[in-house]
């Protein structure tokens, strides 16, 4: 779990080296394509086997997979590694708690959007369109979580999100066609675009594959929260992106948050069973 998410953020801060020459347009697109051979290798689709009913899903998935990745590495390239994977967090944070109607997940939900409040204040150093980016990465993560929820129950294994990964990087065949003629990029831009991709697609895909075979889910979802602490580490250490105390205060609020409700669900449910084995 350290490795995957220690190897997601230093993968879009390496990435995030290669801006300057490929833009954050040219990350992504070299991103996904590294994601396409990883996925299309293990999960090994066949497509020509998929129905309309399970291709409609897969196409969406494509279509957010690319938007969400484009959203968070140029929300990256505005306002920094720790507040835009913060931010991003918000679609997961979301997920968990809109469907609950317990007084506790709607404490969790207001100390979560408190911490937004925190990040997103009015002030003069604030980058708007760079959290709105954000913002958008949030969204496209909830959906995501949502659409392959989908593909999952209808295609099996992995072939719906090799799928939806290949597709995506053909969608960005062209946007990496134009930017290799209007600026050839150098050696070291790819070279980082592709360490960006390898460490932040392949590596996780595998580490949480493997985790999940051992952990359980649960415990997973908790050790998430804890990303937007790595990425606000990862962004100071390797990019001299500081974070002050109040935006310290706000990525806090929506790590405990996310904590909180994970936690007390667990408990919950826990209970439950306990309840439901007694004679």
């Amino acid at each position: 779990m350290a490795a995957s998410g220690l190897s997601n953020q230093v993968g879009a801060a390496v990435g995030s080296l290669a801006f300057p020459v490929l833009g954050p347009i040219g990350v992504v697109a070299v991103r996904q394509y590294v994601a396409a051979l990883v996925l299309l290798a293990v999960g090994r689709p066949r497509l020509r086997a998929f129905t309309w009913r399970q291709w409609w899903p897969v196409l969406l998935l494509a279509v957010v997979f690319g938007t969400m990745n484009l959203s968070l590495y140029s929300a990256i390239d505005r306002i920094g590694l720790g507040l835009a994977v913060t931010l991003e967090f918000l679609g997961p944070v979301t997920i968990a708690l809109a469907a609950s109607r317990r007084r506790v997940d709607a404490c969790c939900a207001l100390v979560a959007v408190a911490g937004v409040v925190v990040l997103m204040r009015p002030r003069p150093s604030a980058d708007y369109l760079g959290m709105g980016l954000g913002l958008l990465a949030a969204a496209c993560w909830a959906s995501y979580i949502l659409l392959n929820r989908t593909v999952g129950r209808r295609i099996p294994g992995a072939q719906g999100s090799a799928a939806a990964a290949g597709l995506s990087a053909l969608m960005f065949l062209p946007v990496g066609a134009v930017i290799a003629v209007r600026q050839p990029p150098t050696t070291g831009a790819v070279v980082h675009a592709v360490v960006a991709g390898v460490l932040s697609s392949a590596v996780p895909y595998l580490a949480d594959l493997l985790t999940l075979r051992r952990v359980p889910a649960q415990l997973f979802g908790l050790f998430m929260s804890v990303n937007p602490v790595l990425a606000a580490m990862v962004g100071w250490l390797l990019l001299g992106q500081n974070v002050g105390w109040t935006e310290g205060a706000g990525i806090g609020a929506i790590v405990a948050a996310n904590a909180c409700a994970i936690l007390t669900r667990n408990g919950r449910r826990a209970a439950r069973a306990g309840e439901e084995a007694l004679p």
